[in-house]
């Protein structure tokens, strides 16, 4: 299982062909073989490994003679692997709200985006009841990065557990 953010150094041949995706966009077998020197077996064994945790997409091209072939990409789920700059973007429009209108300016974006994000979750939990609710929140949760589980109590009550904090660097 990949855990980690990917960066152009690969510790696997997992994470190789993953970034051999990103660079080269749609791949097959033989194409991934050749750069990797690896046999067919291989290949196919690691995207089959990489297909089960929902990091890379397929598709069937037909050819004019023979077996139809597949040809490989990533997900979006795989995209997140990838380093990106929004942390960096985040962090650079929030002081230059900061600079501009104070801690007044940047609690009242906090506050609007809060309020986008409840409209959003009570969209999708209205008609459920309690326990769905609860699946559906951590369900939210874990989209937008926390790593959330839940869990019911022996009273009846409910946890959600927060793994992760998504705005860790923001936040700080």
């Amino acid at each position: 299982m990949i855990t980690h953010q990917l960066d152009e150094k690969p510790d696997s041949t997992q994470d190789a062909i993953l970034l051999y995706l990103k660079k080269q966009g749609e791949m097959g077998v033989s194409e991934l073989c050749e750069v990797l020197g690896i046999t067919a077996m291989a290949v196919r064994r690691h995207l089959t490994a990489l297909a089960s945790e929902g990091l890379i997409d397929s598709r069937i091209v037909r050819q004019s003679r023979g077996r139809p072939s597949y040809r490989y990409k990533l997900s979006e789920k795989a995209e997140s692997l990838f380093p990106s700059g929004f942390q960096n973007l985040a962090m650079d429009l929030l002081d230059a709200v900061f600079e501009q209108q104070g801690h007044k300016g940047v609690m009242k974006i906090l506050e609007a985006r809060n309020q986008k994000r409840s409209v959003r979750l009570l969209e999708r939990v209205k008609d459920k009841d309690l326990k769905e609710r609860v699946k559906e929140v951590s369900r939210i949760f874990s989209e937008d990065g926390y790593m959330t589980e839940w869990k019911e109590l022996p009273d009846g009550n409910y946890f959600i557990f927060q793994r992760h904090c998504a705005l860790h660097d923001v936040a700080n």
